[in-house]
């Protein structure tokens, strides 16, 4: 087949003919039918996907290499941020960046210590995605759970100076479903307090929010920020994360916890980029021992492979389209909604509370989010719903203190605290649904879900 071929004239043809292979086999698409089943979320790709994970597959570099370290620098100029390390998830992401703050290195940071210390507490919520919070516990600090707001789903901001202890070090909440939380009233009571601040970014990549300096990502306002490349998410490369800031200290560290904990800064496959691999004394190593041997973290392996970063690099270049076409689709519901309830004679605010952006936001929805009203039967109305064909996911966790993995400590009433109450944690555990506003969905698909959201309620 290769005969008198260069290899980069093989490797043309071969990608030419998975680019016809892609638009062949994946990218036939039929209309649109009632009872064909709508997805909360799903991939949207073409061939640029599929030709860059072959050409990279092709390298035969299954670690991190030439496509990592393209996506880490388009990701960044693309948030505004200095830094961006590619992860193998968004948990991992949220593990990386929380870890960071248990350095040693931050013992003496600006004249203070700042490290967080195992018994040291970290402000969150209950109402989300349980990996915001594991890495916490799992260290051994403590959650201090405040409630929420509906329809805004985040963080009741008025809550967190009752929260303050002189144990606290940081607040690390998500952006739920896209719609970004308080940034002005949470920034401002970190900088108060001087404490940290890790974005969780995963459901919220590409949207923004209104600072007193101007529009900014939601990711970068923090000091650390996630983002999850999980298929359901804004973009996606299969698994895969990124934990971004514009700190050279906490950069070097969340490099460091990574890649394995490792003092050596030197990218996989390369070797003495300092010119200092044998003249240095670190701990109480001998003198010169090996830098690329020495851990200055208890650190992890949470790397990506170069394959994933090449999807990747692809979905960037489409990612602001993908934004744009959330925020049509989340006004196609939301409208379509207000229409099709007037028609058959009633406000469709009366029966579910509808989904609203924070003040000073431009949100990059990842789903559209409503809440029950007295009266009406979430449980009734979702398998309505889902008999449709159309998909719907609760808030995750609804109230994370609630599952099996709080049995232990809340039997013991130990490892964690609740401020105040959970009153809309709980309200959104038991009367709350989603639907998605995937990019791949179109017009029919979302008058088909608000048909059979109308349906269900009326």
């Amino acid at each position: 087949m290769f005969e008198n071929m260069t290899e980069k004239e093989a490797r043309e043809h071969i990608l030419e003919s998975v680019a016809k292979y892609c638009d062949t086999f994946h990218n036939v698409k039929k209309d649109f039918e009632p009872g064909d089943r709508i997805s909360y979320a799903s991939r949207v790709y073409d061939s640029d996907e599929m030709t860059n994970l072959v050409d990279s597959a092709l390298d035969f570099w299954l670690t991190a290499g030439r496509y990592t370290d393209e996506f880490e620098r388009s990701f960044a100029a693309y948030l505004g941020v200095r830094f961006c390390s590619l992860v193998n998830s968004g948990s991992s992401a949220n593990l990386n960046a929380f870890m960071a703050l248990t350095s040693p290195l931050l013992e003496n940071y600006n004249g203070r210590d700042r490290r967080v210390y195992p018994g040291d507490e970290i402000i969150t919520v209950a109402a989300g995605f349980p990996t915001t919070v594991a890495p916490v516990i799992q260290y051994g600090a403590v959650p201090v759970f405040v409630d929420v707001t509906v329809p805004e789903y985040n963080i009741d901001v008025t809550g967190l100076e009752d929260a303050l202890s002189d144990k606290t070090k940081a607040v690390m909440i998500a952006h739920t479903l896209g719609n970004p939380f308080d940034l002005r009233a949470v920034r401002a009571f970190c900088d108060k307090h001087d404490l940290w601040l890790i974005e969780d970014n995963c459901d919220a990549l590409g949207s923004r929010y209104e600072m007193e300096d101007g529009w900014h990502f939601t990711g970068t306002i923090g000091d650390i920020g996630t983002s999850s490349f999980y298929p359901p998410h804004h973009m996606t490369m299969g698994e895969g994360g990124a934990v971004y800031t514009n700190d050279p200290l906490l950069n070097r560290i969340i490099r460091s916890m990574r890649d394995w904990g490792r003092d050596c800064v030197c990218p996989s496959g390369k070797d003495n980029l300092c010119g200092h691999r044998f003249d240095g004394q670190y701990g109480e190593l001998p003198f010169g021992y090996d830098h690329k041997y020495v851990y200055s973290h208890f650190g992890y392996n949470l790397k990506a492979t170069d394959m994933q970063a090449a999807v990747g690099c692809a979905q960037l270049k489409k990612f602001p389209t993908f934004v744009e076409k959330r925020k049509k689709n989340f006004e196609h519901l939301r409208e379509g909604l207000k229409e099709r309830a007037k028609a058959a004679g009633f406000d469709i605010e009366d029966k579910l509370i509808l989904p609203v952006a924070t003040p000073h936001s431009d949100p990059s929805w990842f789903g559209f989010m409503m809440t029950c009203r007295e009266g009406v039967d979430r449980k009734a109305v979702v398998e309505s719903v889902e008999s449709a064909g159309v998909q719907t996911r609760a808030l995750f966790a609804g109230n994370l203190t609630k599952h099996p993995c709080f049995d232990e400590m809340r039997s013991t009433g130990k490892g964690y605290r609740i401020v105040g109450t959970l009153d809309n944690t709980d309200s959104i555990m038991n009367r709350s649904f989603w639907v998605g506003v995937y990019p791949g969905m179109t017009a029919a698909m979302l008058d088909h879900m608000c048909e059979s959201i109308i349906k269900a309620v009326n």
